[in-house]
């Protein structure tokens, strides 16, 4: 086992969200069965909360309030086993799609719902599919209104489904709210994705093991990690009529992601957002 990084501690985060609530199945799933589905959520989740007590990790949980109103336990365990909770919207819906009043009732009433059904303030919010960018930055003053504190909603990459590739790398302002960027390592005058996700389960571990450290060592800066539930899912529902892309995207290398996992907490110091980011600005 490697000796974990001593400085600076990176974010860990878990988007709460199922497989059949991914953007990319959107043309193949309407919401109107999601009702129907099977929801593998508890049992994913159950196998996270665990992986992370056995590593003595706390992370935070970017969390949708359709999941939440159903699953209330989820909700209570990850607040008594003092990870952050967070919100991810109501619906999962992305905000690039949404109106401005749109974008305002769904980030109202999730956070509504999580701080309900918790009794601890949400503070933090990530759009679904890293959906904030150049043409929709009015979300920031409207997350604002809406009372949160921090964002993790840009991705400073280009993407064909979302990206900002010229925001800045770092944490930083934009009014009041702090907007904490998923992780990018810069090389040959391109930002590369080093965040997790897909990238993660596509990249052998040591090469995302290694821009991490580079993120930490050289640019001295923490990294913001994230992942979700239905990815350590290896008996999930398979989705007819996708294509080849999205099938690739989705399912690549699901039955190694818990043990890279396993090692990436092994490897460095992982914490919360809010106790990464909101304490120390």
């Amino acid at each position: 086992m490697t000796t974990p990084t001593a400085s600076p501690s990176n974010a860990l985060t878990i988007d709460v969200e199922d497989y059949f609530q991914v953007s990319a199945f959107a043309p193949h799933i309407p919401r109107s069965d999601w009702a129907i589905r099977e929801c593998r959520i508890e049992r994913n989740m159950d196998r996270i909360l665990a992986m992370l007590d056995a590593h003595d990790t706390k992370a935070t949980f970017f969390t949708l309030g359709w999941v939440a109103e159903r699953y209330p336990n989820v909700v209570r365990r990850i607040v008594d086993n003092g990870h952050e909770l967070a919100s991810h919207g109501y619906g999962h819906e992305r905000a690039s799609d949404q109106t401005p009043d749109g974008f305002f009732a769904d980030i109202n009433v999730a956070k509504l719902i999580l701080e309900d059904l918790s009794g601890k303030e949400v503070r933090g919010y990530r759009a679904p599919s890293f959906s904030i960018g150049e043409r929709n930055l009015w979300a920031f003053e409207i997350l604002e209104k809406a009372g949160y504190q921090y964002s993790s909603s840009i991705y400073p990459i280009r993407h064909d489904h979302y990206g900002m590739p010229d925001a800045p790398r770092h944490a930083h302002r934009i009014g009041s709210l702090l907007e904490v960027p998923a992780t990018t390592l810069r090389f040959f005058n391109r930002n590369w994705p080093a965040s997790g996700g897909g990238y993660f389960r596509l990249m052998p571990y040591p090469l995302s093991r290694w821009m991490i450290r580079r993120v930490n060592d050289v640019d001295q800066l923490s990294a913001v990690f994230y992942f979700h539930p239905w990815e350590i899912d290896t008996d999930q529902p398979r989705i007819p009529g996708i294509n080849a892309r999205t099938r690739f995207r989705h399912y690549i290398n699901i039955d190694r992601m818990e043990s890279r996992l396993n090692r990436l907490l092994a490897d460095f110091s992982w914490g919360r957002m809010d106790e990464l980011f909101l304490e120390q600005v």
